[in-house]
């Protein structure tokens, strides 16, 4: 497993169980609970960073174009 991926997954389990933690608790501390979320909020944008788009992929067609000659 990638290092990178590593830290991604590191970083919304621990966030996730802060949040949690935090939530679950008699007397909530609202700045461990936003610590918390934070963290899991950043582990998955760093994962779906590096997703890639459905968009991004050329379809190809049957019709080719031609590029124009420069006059």
């Amino acid at each position: 497993m990638n290092v990178t991926r590593l830290v991604n997954f590191i970083c919304i389990i621990v966030g996730g169980v802060v949040a949690f933690y935090a939530q679950a608790q008699e007397e909530k501390n609202t700045y461990i609970l936003i610590g918390g979320i934070m963290l899991l909020v950043f582990g998955i944008y760093r994962t779906s960073r590096n997703i890639p788009s459905k968009f991004d992929k050329e379809e190809e067609s049957f019709v080719k174009t031609e590029k124009e000659d420069e006059i």
